[in-house]
């Protein structure tokens, strides 16, 4: 099976952003881009559809969801996926954001679940199955979007990272089930640089001394600190990155499982198969196999 990580050229390097309109008239492509990759595939941003005429399908590798004319769905940043039309005539938009750009100061608190270090956000998608007004207010956000970012009028820059912050807080008040949760308080900023040089250096040795002096607290306070604010030890938070890129490598490469679990920063493999199997509920191999042989559950 074919997987590929996808380049996302943004429209605007300072938004971080990308959003086209994508249509299919009687099987002859009509859009401002060429069609998105039927093969499965990821990318680091977080990636919101919406259809507007006729209906698509849209698969992960536990689910598939139908989605019809109105119809939004949220994918995760990372996570495995592909399309397929359904109708003749398709008309969708796509919108991909760096959501750490996003993420200043009043919306650090909110970090640890829109990262998806506890829930992936695909499990929001139940938000605009159950709830029509979301669904449509979603929608609404998602052209205009793409409208200032089209045409481009004075202060587009404004209204799109406005935008994209109406479309994170309508799904953080449309979560009914709590998926979304408010953590830490006054440490939450932070925690910005340390979160960026894990990101960075994850598949490195990271000491906590380091991490420590990039937050400005003595060591002791550091991991009590970051667990208030992540929900998560240091060590465990650090320990799901590290699973989470050797999920995407065992999908995407043919190296071997021990070369893989080095590349990410385990040199036990004992503890590197114990993880993983917490994490995903099966073996690296049996991870393999699986994702090779999906055929996805509809939704």
């Amino acid at each position: 099976m074919e997987i590929f990580k996808e380049p996302i050229h943004y429209q605007d390097p300072v938004l971080c952003l990308k959003v086209w309109q994508f249509e299919e008239r009687d099987g002859t492509a009509r859009q401002e881009e060429s069609m998105l990759p039927a093969t499965w595939h990821y990318h680091k941003e977080v990636e919101f559809l919406l259809v507007k005429q006729g209906a698509h399908n849209m698969f992960t590798p536990n689910r598939s969801y139908t989605l019809n004319e109105g119809d939004v769905m949220v994918i995760g940043s990372s996570q495995l996926h592909r399309g397929r039309p359904i109708s003749k005539e398709l008309v969708y938009i796509v919108l991909h954001f760096d959501l750490e750009t996003y993420f200043d100061p009043s919306m650090m608190r909110y970090y640890r679940h829109f990262s998806e270090v506890s829930c992936p956000l695909e499990e929001l998608n139940y938000i605009f199955r159950e709830n029509a007004a979301l669904r449509a207010e979603a929608g609404s956000i998602i052209e205009r979007i793409h409208s200032e970012i089209m045409e481009k009028p004075v202060g587009y820059e404004i209204v799109a990272s406005m935008q994209i912050k109406h479309l994170l807080l309508t799904l953080l008040r449309g979560d009914s089930r709590g998926l979304l949760q408010a953590q830490g308080g006054a440490n939450s900023d932070a925690m910005k640089p340390v979160l960026e040089y894990i990101e960075q250096n994850f598949s490195d040795r990271i000491e906590l001394e380091e991490v420590s002096r990039l937050a400005g607290m003595s060591y002791s306070y550091f991991s009590k600190a970051f667990k208030k604010t992540m929900g998560l030890s240091f060590i465990s938070f650090v320990n799901r990155k590290r699973i989470a890129k050797a999920e995407r490598l065992l999908a995407t490469s043919g190296r071997n499982i021990d070369d893989i679990a080095r590349s990410v920063g385990f040199e036990n493999m004992a503890h590197f198969f114990k993880l993983f199997k917490r994490f995903n509920g099966c073996t690296p191999k049996e991870f393999k196999q699986k994702i090779n042989a999906i055929v996805p559950v509809r939704e």
